[in-house]
């Protein structure tokens, strides 16, 4: 099975950072995420999009690797980051606002390459 995958980029106040990311845009995609992996490379992501923006809430259920979990607004801006998510929790990781997208990323990443709150991410669902 070959996955469509598109360019991510945030721009950090150490430069942009790009990831290449598989695309979750529908409810079978989007409940599905990146369970059951077991592995994720560090330029490798999965960006989930709503079609409308939503107080988004995830969780870790048959989730193999700490992820960070980067809530986007509507802007693009990152709303907030769940770092270092715990692998198979069932507990609610809610957004801090409305979310038009959601990037996950090997755990413990956004803090290696210095990404925050309020950083831009650059994507076509994004207003550039």
């Amino acid at each position: 099975v070959r996955v469509e995958t598109e360019q991510v980029t945030i721009d950090t106040a150490n430069g942009p950072v790009r990831f290449t990311v598989e695309i979750a845009d529908d409810e079978a995609e989007r409940n599905r995420g990146l369970m059951f992996r077991q592995s994720l490379a560090d330029d490798r992501g999965m960006l989930f999009l709503f079609q409308e923006p939503e107080h988004a809430s995830f969780w870790m259920r048959n989730t193999h690797i700490s992820l960070d979990i980067i809530f986007i607004g509507v802007d693009g801006r990152i709303l907030n980051i769940a770092e270092r998510t715990t692998p198979y929790s069932e507990q609610g990781i809610p957004a801090s606002g409305l979310t038009r997208g959601v990037l996950e990323i090997r755990g413990g990443r956004a803090r290696e390459l210095g990404i925050r709150a309020g950083d831009r991410v650059h994507h076509r669902i994004f207003p550039s």
